[in-house]
C-alpha cells in the first residue's frame, strides 16, 4: 500500500511573508530612484535563486553594485532575509506536527543561497519534515516539472501520492501536471481541511 505524501512550499506557507518594502528604504537612504536594487541586483537575484552564485559573491556584489561598505553590506542583507524569513504559520506547523508520522512530509521551495541554514536555525523544517527540496541546490525552479520530480524521488514517493501545497497557481497547476494532487493556499483552514482529505482512508485515488 502506498503511504500518503504533502509536500509544502515555504514563502507564503510554512512563512508568513508580508513585503517589508525594505529595498525602498535602502533606495531613499542611498539617493536611489525606485525600483534601482531590483534592477541592478536582478542577475544575482536570479543567479542566488538556482546555486549560480555563493553567499560570499552576493555580498561582493551588493558592494560594488550599490556602493556600500562591509557593515552596510550585512544591514542590507539582514532586511533581506528579516522579509524572505518572515513569521512562522504556526498553526499549520501544528498541524502538521500532528500528522507527521502517518503520512511523508517533504518541502519544496523556490529558494536562495543561504536559506537552509538560516530556515534551519530558526525554524527547525529539518525536523519537521524527511525531505527539503531547495531551488538553489538543485538548480531547477518552480514550475520547471523536474523540481517536482526532484521531490517525490527524494521521497522515493509516486507523484500520485503526494499532496503538493503551494500559494502561487502556476506552482499549483504544474504539481497537477506532473500526477500529482495540489492544493492552492488561501488560508490555513482550507488548506488543513485539504490535508485531512487527502490522509483520510479511502480518498478517491484521483481527488485533484
Amino acid at each position: 500500500m502506498t503511504v500518503a505524501c504533502v509536500v509544502l512550499d515555504i514563502g507564503g506557507v510554512l512563512e508568513i511573508t508580508p513585503e517589508t518594502g525594505w529595498a525602498r528604504r535602502w533606495e531613499v537612504q542611498l539617493g536611489l530612484p525606485p525600483g534601482t536594487v531590483r534592477e541592478r541586483m536582478r542577475d544575482v537575484w536570479q543567479a542566488g535563486r538556482v546555486g549560480g552564485i555563493g553567499e560570499r559573491e552576493v555580498h561582493e556584489q551588493v558592494a560594488e553594485r550599490l556602493s556600500l561598505d562591509a557593515p552596510r553590506v550585512e544591514a542590507f542583507m539582514a532586511d533581506l532575509w528579516a522579509e524572505y524569513l518572515g513569521t512562522p504559520n504556526e498553526e499549520l506547523l501544528a498541524h502538521l506536527r500532528g500528522v507527521r508520522g502517518s503520512c511523508r512530509l517533504g518541502i519544496l521551495s523556490n529558494s536562495f543561497v543561504g536559506a537552509r541554514e538560516r530556515e534551519a536555525r530558526r525554524y527547525h523544517f529539518d525536523e519537521l519534515v524527511e525531505q527539503i527540496v531547495y531551488s538553489h541546490e538543485i538548480g531547477v525552479l518552480k514550475p520547471d516539472a523536474r523540481a517536482f520530480e526532484a521531490v517525490c524521488a527524494g521521497l522515493r514517493v509516486p507523484a500520485e501520492s503526494c499532496l503538493f501545497i503551494d500559494d502561487v497557481a502556476e506552482n499549483v497547476e504544474a504539481a497537477r501536471a506532473t500526477g500529482m494532487r495540489a492544493h492552492l493556499f488561501e488560508g490555513n483552514a482550507a488548506t488543513i481541511a485539504r490535508i485531512t482529505e487527502h490522509l483520510a482512508p479511502g480518498r478517491p485515488p484521483h481527488g485533484r
